[in-house]
């Protein structure tokens, strides 16, 4: 497994106060961000598997399928990507990546993608591809949840906030089994119309606790943003890719368009709106996901 000892906190001065960034993605050049936390114990399991075969959901550009293919590869693990959407001409940086890893893609059209919870896909599936321990979309299971209580240690517990890109609620659900009780959980969304990701993250703390109480009383600690999603998933616009080039310029830390721009934005401008209280201390998740900066071919960014 991964050595997460190389995860370090930056402070980065802004106009408008001081922020820690925790470094996520300098875990590993591919297996990065809360991805990892996500896959590890997903991929322990499958190891002690006979079969030894992980199959998981994503799209085109998906950092999950990007991550996946790279811990399959890395670990000896075969892995099966069933991708949303019919085989494209000219495959995405992220699908050839994850050819190139050994991973095994399976494209569906978008309405078959749309029924892959269902038992009758699931049976679909393993009549093509056998035995294979299943990861759904984004690795937001119990294990991926799991994996991201291990995303906070006690070097964070003086901070008030943690603020984080939200777009299954797995990695918020995990924040918050494993936050403070006198800390916040700032969830910034990255869906568009994302106050249903509230629920969402219930439902996890839901699954995991096997307690409704006790997952009700958890979310108090959630505060749900859904003023930052620029659009919806994946989308922006240049007011937000300026922001990101600025803010690489100016601090030396790489953001993406999809979730750690988006989160930085959010957190600056609500600094900015003196939504915190004066001098408290706030911590903004760094997760990763930079891969998906390649379908950006055209703006500049900073290096690390």
């Amino acid at each position: 497994m991964l050595d997460v000892s190389s995860i370090r906190s930056q402070q980065v001065d802004t106009d408008f106060g001081a922020i820690t960034v925790k470094r996520l993605d300098r875990l590993h050049p591919e297996i990065s961000g809360n991805k990892w936390f996500k896959l590890k114990y997903n991929l322990e399991k499958t190891l002690q598997s006979e079969h030894k075969t992980l199959l998981t959901f994503g799209g085109a550009w998906s950092n999950h399928i990007h991550a996946t293919a790279s811990a399959g590869k890395l670990f000896g693990i075969k892995t099966i990507g069933v991708i949303r959407g019919e085989e494209p001409k000219e495959l995405s940086d992220t699908l050839r990546h994850a050819l190139d890893c050994g991973m095994e893609l399976e494209f569906v059209t978008r309405l078959a993608y749309a029924e892959k919870d269902t038992d009758d896909f699931k049976e679909w599936l393993h009549s093509r591809h056998g035995n294979f321990h299943l990861v759904p979309e984004g690795g937001s299971n119990f294990l991926g949840i799991n994996g991201c209580m291990e995303i906070l240690d006690e070097s964070d517990a003086s901070y008030d906030y943690i603020c984080c890109a939200c777009g299954t609620g797995a990695t918020v659900a995990g924040l918050l089994l494993s936050a403070k009780p006198h800390q916040k959980v700032i969830a910034i969304s990255v869906l568009n119309n994302g106050s249903f990701l509230r629920d969402e993250i219930i439902k996890h703390l839901r699954f995991f606790l096997m307690n409704e109480e006790l997952a009700y009383e958890m979310a108090e600690q959630l505060v749900m943003v859904t003023d930052y999603d620029f659009g919806g998933y994946a989308k922006w616009n240049n007011e937000l890719i300026s922001f990101i080039n600025s803010f690489e310029v100016n601090h030396f830390i790489p953001l993406d368009q999809v979730y750690t721009g988006k989160v930085m934005y959010g957190v600056l401008d609500m600094m900015k709106r003196k939504v915190f209280e004066e001098n408290a201390k706030i911590l903004v998740l760094h997760t990763g996901g930079l891969q998906g900066k390649q379908s950006l071919s055209y703006v500049n960014f900073a290096h690390q």
